[in-house]
């Protein structure tokens, strides 16, 4: 296991600061988790912050994650406190967007109800790097007003951006938090692309995930790289993964560094299966 995990830059303060700066100006938060990590991916340091605003978590990336598992997330996590509703959302297809936007029009009816001053809903999109926050303002607004990509880090600043139904919404950069207490969760995040590979360094990285995958879901891991057996040694499971593949150097040395990086890369688009790396207990 890799214990220390130094990662924390300063544009993260600065975002900490902007999320606190603007959040009485909103009516909802909506929070983006990673639907095959929802606890790792669930920044402590919003709830501090957006403590006493209604909030809408969007389980994003289901299209990734195990159908099951996810289901059981979104009855876990609606239980939590000031959560208006969980949905899972498929970002890329946009699928479900229509059951988000019904909801936020009737968060929009609450406030008209009780408010004097009728004006249309001020939300906040919140989440760790690379959750796929801008995907989804982009599913919302129909148009691509936010940048995405495959890198932790795309989205700079603010950027107040408006529905077709007049609604506003305030894209943030992406949020992490200073200290992991538990040294899993920043490989969760490093395994699912919200800290950047060379934190932690690619060929570890790889190996980490190829363990995590041999203990939980060997024959995915097995099927994927037609594999004869799945060794309970990780590092095993890496050379015949390389051998498969032809991932040799000169020497008949494996090639480590590609070998962890296609591991990754299969990981991230789904292409090893539809895996949830955290449970409901």
């Amino acid at each position: 296991m890799i214990d220390n995990i130094n990662w924390y830059p300063g544009h993260m303060k600065k975002t900490r600061e902007l999320i606190q700066e603007n959040l009485k100006a909103v009516d909802l938060v909506i929070e983006i988790v990673d639907s095959r990590i929802p606890v790792s991916s669930r920044n402590p340091i919003i709830d501090d912050i957006v403590s006493g605003k209604p909030r809408l978590i969007v389980l994003g990336k289901a299209d990734l994650a195990d159908e099951e598992e996810t289901a059981k997330w979104a009855d876990c996590l609606s239980k939590s406190e000031g959560v208006r509703r969980v949905m899972a959302l498929n970002l890329q297809s946009g699928e479900n967007i229509k059951k988000i936007l019904k909801a936020l029009e009737a968060e929009q009816k609450k406030r008209d109800e009780v408010k004097s001053v009728k004006r249309p809903l001020r939300i906040m999109i919140v989440g760790v790097p690379n959750v796929g926050k801008s995907s989804l303002i982009n599913r919302l607004t129909g148009k691509r007003s936010a940048q995405t990509g495959d890198k932790p880090g795309v989205t700079k600043g603010k950027q107040w951006l408006t529905l077709s139904n007049g609604m506003q919404l305030l894209d943030t950069p992406g949020i992490l938090w200073p200290k992991f207490e538990d040294p899993q969760v920043g490989l969760d995040l490093a395994f699912c692309g919200s800290i950047k590979d060379d934190i932690i360094g690619v060929q570890d990285l790889g190996y980490e995930l190829i363990k995590v995958l041999g203990n939980e879901y060997p024959a995915m891991l097995k099927e994927r790289y037609r594999l004869d057996e799945i060794s309970e040694d990780a590092l095993e499971n890496m050379d015949n993964i390389a051998r498969k593949r032809g991932f040799i150097l000169s020497g008949n040395r494996i090639d480590y560094e590609r070998t962890a990086r296609a591991v990754l890369d299969e990981f991230r688009g789904g292409k090893i299966g539809r895996i949830t790396l955290e449970h409901v207990k």
